[in-house]
């Protein structure tokens, strides 16, 4: 089944290579996530949805009535933008062998990974979405003042602390937003050692910049990222100047163990209530 109707578009499978590669390539460089959490998939484009957990009853039923059993279910969303190739551009390359801008398919390829960071890390509340930093049942801690880089140690050792007292004792990987991470580069008072150097002996899953507020320290144990189609280029139409084109994927963040997450709340902010 040729969901990305790619068998319509007027130009070759090379073409098709090159926007892959050059999509594939500006999404992997957003990413974060999938670096330190297991993938299961791709399962196709199909999967619109996984159960969770385990059927019970939705109440306990009394003496005279009969029970109802049930289970969960999250959705998985479909991310996706459109982009526009020239179609002069197009034949001057298959024809001609001239360069290919492909910036408008590394563009789109961005939005769409851009948005799958967004649905891993604070989900979709409107959809029933949960991600890291919003998963019911997860654990937190308040963050301080970065700036001075002993505290980035103390903050990040205390959610390894609540981490470790329940029994999950890494790897761990360490996400923050981008000021708490540039705050890493700060040499460590009395060394020669930035705190990054520090941290990345406990976060041996890795410390990665991201997308959100404050942080999270994760136990690769906390779940998994079940994927239905991967990130894919697809073609829509052309209207004699340009093919409309478009990159597309299916991907939702499962949470197995939400106690191994333990959020570093943004400095001045009290940990949200659980």
């Amino acid at each position: 089944m040729d969901t990305l109707n790619r068998d319509q578009a007027p130009f070759p499978g090379e073409v098709w290579q090159m926007i892959d590669e050059a999509a594939a390539s500006a999404a992997r460089d957003q990413l974060t996530a999938r670096r330190y959490l297991d993938l299961e998939g791709p399962f196709g484009v199909g999967l619109t949805t996984i159960e969770v957990g385990n059927d019970d009853y939705c109440r306990q039923p009394g003496p005279e009535e009969a029970g109802a059993v049930m289970g969960r279910a999250i959705p998985l969303p479909m991310l996706r933008k459109s982009f526009q190739l020239s179609i002069r551009r197009v034949s001057a390359y298959v024809m001609n062998g001239q360069p290919l801008d492909l910036s408008p398919a590394q563009d789109a390829a961005e939005a769409v990974a851009n948005r799958e960071e967004e649905m891993i890390y604070s989900g979709q509340p409107a959809m029933g979405l949960a991600g890291l930093l919003t998963i019911e049942g997860h654990q937190q801690v308040p963050g301080s003042d970065w700036a001075a880089p002993d505290h980035a140690l103390q903050d990040v050792l205390a959610a390894a602390t609540q981490l470790d007292n329940s029994a999950y004792r890494g790897p761990y990987a360490l996400a923050l937003a981008p000021a708490l991470y540039n705050n890493l580069f700060r040499l460590f008072p009395g060394s020669d050692v930035m705190a990054l150097e520090h941290l990345r002996r406990l976060c041996t899953a890795g410390i990665y910049k991201a997308p959100i507020p404050g942080g999270v320290l994760v136990d690769t144990r906390a779940g998994v990222l079940v994927l239905g189609q991967d990130l894919q280029a697809g073609y829509s139409s052309q209207d004699g100047v340009h093919y409309q084109l478009y990159v597309s994927e299916s991907i939702v963040l499962r949470v197995d163990e939400p106690k191994a997450i333990c959020v570093i709340a943004p400095q001045g902010k009290a940990p949200a209530a659980r």
